[in-house]
C-alpha cells in the first residue's frame, strides 16, 4: 500500500544517480551504494579504542621446504596498548566533562527552560558518546524523531550504518540510506529524503522492497493520535564530524602505535626466549640430544669424550635501546594524538597555570576543531526541536537564537587561582571572581549562600 500516488524524492534521486549508471533499476542502484559504501577506517578506530590493536593478529613465521609457513612453537605475544583509548578519553572528557551550556542571545530563560526539559539529562549523557565515536571513525550521526507518544526524541545512528548521499554543488545532505543486520542473511535497509522513507531488504544477494511495511514509502511521522501523517522538510539525520576531513584521531598515530606493540611484544618474545638455556656440545658420546637432556635431568650429568666440553648461552637483551626507542614512540604518540601524557615526569608536582596551560596546548587545539563541527551540527540540531515545537503547539523560539558553549575541563593549579581571586578583589565584580573560583560549581547557589553566611574573604 502506498500512501503518495505522486512521484517521491526517493525516486527523484534514484533517477538521478542512475542517470550515469547502465540502466540499473531503483533497487540495483541502492544495492550498489550498499556495496561500495567502506567502513573500513571507522572499523579501526573502534578496533583500537577496544584494544584489539592489528598486534592481536600477528603471526610468527618460519620456512619448511622452501615455503613460508607459521610457526606454531614460536614465542608470539600479542601486547596491545591501550593509547588510542586514552588519547579519546582525554578528548571527551576534556570536552564533555562538564555538563554544556546552552544561552540566549536574547536572553529568553524560559527557551532555556523548554529546551532542558525537552533534551535534558539524555543530551548531556549523550554528549559524550558523540565525541567519543566521531574521534574514532571522523563521525556520527543523531537522528531526531517523534515518537509514539508524539513527544521529541533522538537516538544515535552509528556512522558505519548509515550512508549519507549529499548534493555536490551546497554539499547538503540530500539523502541517505540507514541500514542493519537483521540476521546472517537479512539486512534491512531505509533510504530517507526530506519528506519520506522507504524501505527495502536485502535477503541472498536479492534487493526488494519490504513488504512487511503496510505504508511504502512513508512519511517520517504521524500525530500523537496518528490521524495525521507529517514530514521534517529535511532528511532527519544530523552529522556530528571530527574534523573537515571527516577522518578518525587514529589515522594520525597508528603506525606509531603499531611500532610500539611490536616492541614490547618482541621484548616479551625475547624475555621468554632468554629462560631457555641453550647448550653447545663438543664430543658427546650418546646417541641424541634426547638422551642428553634426560640424563642432565635425572644425572645432572653427561657422558662426553676427552675432548668435549659443555657450555651455555643466552641471548642478550638490549635493554637500553628498548628503553629508548619505547619512550620515543610514546612520546611520538601523546604528541602526533595532540595529547597530554599524564606520566608524572611530564606534569609534576604543582605546576604552574603557564606550564598547564602549555601541556593543554596541543589537547586544546585538537579539541577546538571538533567543537567547532558540533556547533555547526548543534544548529541544526535546534532546528528540529525548534520545528517539534512549531508543530506540536507547544511555545515556538527561533533556534539561531540558541547558543552553545563547551565547558572544557582541565587540571588547574587551585592554590594559584585562587590567590590571583583574592587580590582580584574591588578590582572586578565578585560574581566574575567566583565563576572562576576552581571551588564554585554553581554560581547562582554559591551567592545565595554567601547572602546567608558571607565569608570573610569575599
Amino acid at each position: 500500500m502506498y500512501l503518495f500516488h505522486r512521484k517521491t524524492h526517493t525516486e527523484e534521486l534514484i533517477e538521478h544517480l542512475a542517470a550515469n549508471a547502465p540502466n540499473p533499476t531503483p533497487t540495483e542502484l541502492i544495492k550498489r551504494i550498499y556495496e561500495a559504501f567502506d567502513t573500513t577506517e571507522m572499523q579501526k578506530g573502534i578496533d583500537y579504542y577496544l584494544n584489539r590493536n592489528d598486534i592481536k593478529r600477528r603471526q610468527i613465521y618460519m620456512y619448511r621446504d622452501g615455503q613460508r609457513v607459521v610457526d606454531i612453537d614460536a614465542n608470539n605475544e600479542r601486547i596491545p596498548s591501550g593509547f588510542h583509548k586514552i588519547l579519546v578519553d582525554q578528548k571527551t572528557a576534556y570536552l564533555a566533562g562538564e555538563p554544556m551550556s546552552f544561552s540566549s542571545r536574547s536572553e529568553n530563560q524560559s527557551v532555556l527552560e523548554l529546551i532542558d526539559d525537552l533534551i535534558g539529562e539524555k543530551w548531556e549523557d549523550m554528549l559524550p558518546e558523540l565525541i567519543k565515536n566521531a574521534s574514532n571513525k571522523g563521525k556520527e550521526w543523531l537522528h531526531p524523531f517523534i515518537n509514539e507518544e508524539g513527544n521529541f526524541d533522538f537516538m544515535l545512528i552509528p556512522a558505519e550504518t548509515f550512508i549519507p548521499i549529499m548534493n555536490v554543488k551546497t554539499n547538503k545532505l540530500t539523502a541517505g540510506i540507514r541500514f542493519y543486520n537483521e540476521s546472517e542473511d537479512i539486512v534491512r535497509l531505509e533510504v530517507w529524503t526530506d519528506t519520506d522513507v522507504t524501505y527495502y531488504i536485502l535477503v541472498n544477494n536479492q534487493i526488494m522492497l519490504d513488504e512487511d511495511e503496510e505504508l511504502n514509502p512513508a512519511p517520517h511521522f504521524t500525530n500523537a493520535d496518528g490521524t495525521e501523517w507529517r514530514s521534517w522538510g529535511r532528511v532527519p539525520f544530523i552529522e556530528f564530524a571530527n574534523n573537515n576531513e571527516r577522518i578518525g584521531d587514529l589515522f594520525f598515530y597508528k603506525e606509531a602505535i603499531d611500532a610500539y606493540d611490536m616492541l614490547v611484544s618482541d621484548a616479551q618474545n625475547t624475555l621468554e626466549d632468554m629462560q631457555s638455556l641453550i647448550w653447545a656440545l663438543k664430543g658427546y658420546t650418546g646417541e641424541d640430544l634426547g638422551e642428553f637432556m634426560e640424563n642432565l635431568k635425572r644425572y645432572k650429568a653427561v657422558s662426553l669424550d676427552l675432548e668435549g666440553g659443555l657450555d651455555t648461552i643466552r641471548a642478550e637483551v638490549p635493554v637500553e635501546a628498548y628503553q629508548v626507542q619505547t619512550d620515543k614512540l610514546k612520546e611520538n604518540i601523546f604528541a602526533f594524538g595532540q595529547g597530554v601524557n599524564p606520566s608524572p615526569d611530564i606534569i609534576g608536582n604543582a605546576p604552574s597555570g603557564v606550564a598547564l596551560t602549555n601541556l593543554y596546548s596541543l589537547l586544546d587545539m585538537k579539541a577546538s576543531i571538533l567543537e567547532r563541527k558540533f556547533t555547526l551540527a548543534l544548529r541544526d540540531f535546534m532546528w528540529f526541536l525548534a520545528e517539534y515545537c512549531n508543530i506540536s503547539g507547544r511555545p515556538s523560539f527561533d533556534y539561531r537564537d540558541i547558543l552553545f558553549a563547551f565547558n572544557k575541563m582541565l587540571l588547574t593549579n587551585e592554590a594559584e587561582i585562587i590567590e590571583m581571586a583574592e587580590k582580584s578583589i574591588g578590582i572586578i565584580s565578585k560574581t566574575t571572581i567566583l565563576e572562576n573560583h576552581p571551588w564554585v560549581k554553581d554560581v547562582a547557589l554559591e551567592q545565595e549562600r554567601l547572602q546567608k553566611e558571607p565569608p570573610t574573604q569575599l
